[in-house]
């Protein structure tokens, strides 16, 4: 009988954060379909560049590929994912047997998530789960890792090892809301955060230093590549949470070259929050393989491993 061989996970990103490095990440969404091919060559790219690729769980409530599955693949392609794991469509029985699967696979980060309403997306009529949310998400793999499941029953073939993140918004318009959800997630075990899309480096800084500091763990802010200013226009309408401030839509509406424009300003962003907080977490939808380009701009060198 053949033995089962343990999966050596690279885990440079922990590595990475644990140092103390400055922190690069960059979002890549799963395809709409059964070939990964694009997703795998877009992240190939990024090579070098980041540290590890978020892979998303039906963003927006849009149908993709299983997160769980795509950061597999990309593993398998020699690129360190992040996996994003929501709540919206599984109860805890399937989070956790999800969660057992990426410690077997080999998949170690975890950005827990409570997931986007499903009315926002391409299937308005299926049914939300929401069993949890990303707090006790948390929690959950947090015990996992302690070797139990969330009956506080022990996992009898071996405790989980998953290095677990969380989202933060410092726009948010409630900042007792912020600070009450951020240090909720710091106690249930969130070990980084990845930000939301950051346009207000004031507010983002005043979070850093009233909140963030305190609790020495690294925050990654949001830098989104903006194409045009329509762009910038849809993403203001459609995007809770979002105010592309009127400067840099009118920026991008003079350009010759809309998109060399979004590549500066995404650039100009990343050295504000290199002064700012421990790293940056890039997005840039369809486009992922400017983001070198835009780091090259920014100043930002090839991560070291």
């Amino acid at each position: 009988m053949q033995e089962t061989q343990s999966v050596t996970a690279p885990n440079y990103f922990r590595r990475a954060v644990q140092a103390g490095k400055f922190l690069v990440t960059a979002e890549v969404a799963p395809p709409k379909g059964g070939n990964p091919a694009h997703m795998i060559a877009m992240a190939a790219t990024l090579k070098g560049r980041v540290h590890a690729v978020n892979i998303t769980d039906g963003s927006r409530a849009v149908l993709r590929m299983s997160s769980l599955v795509a950061s597999a693949i990309l593993l398998q392609n020699g690129i360190e994912p992040i996996c994003q794991i929501a709540c919206r469509d599984r109860n805890r029985i399937g989070l956790q047997a999800d969660l057992m699967g990426a410690h077997a696979l080999g998949i170690r980060n975890i950005l827990a998530l409570t997931g986007d309403p499903v009315k926002a997306g391409d299937h308005p009529d299926a049914k939300g789960v929401f069993d949890l949310e990303s707090v006790r998400l948390l929690q959950l793999i947090r015990k996992m890792n302690q070797g139990v499941d969330c009956n506080e029953k022990s996992l009898t073939d071996g405790a989980t090892d998953l290095f677990a993140g969380a989202a933060v918004d410092p726009q948010c318009a409630s900042w007792s809301g912020l600070q009450s959800r951020f240090e909720r997630k710091i106690a249930a075990g969130a070990q980084f955060f990845q930000s939301q899309l950051i346009t207000d480096f004031e507010r983002l800084e005043k979070f850093m230093d009233t909140i963030a500091s305190v609790h020495k763990k690294p925050i990654l802010a949001g830098i989104f590549l903006l194409k045009s200013a329509k762009n910038a226009q849809f993403i203001n309408r459609c995007v809770p949470g979002v105010n592309i401030p009127q400067h840099i839509i009118d920026r991008l509406a003079q350009a010759k070259d809309p998109l060399e424009e979004g590549m500066k300003i995404a650039a100009e962003q990343v050295q504000i929050a290199r002064q700012l907080c421990q790293g940056v977490h890039m997005m840039a939808v369809k486009r992922e393989d400017l983001i070198p380009q835009i780091l090259d701009l920014a100043g930002v060198k090839m991560v070291e491993k």
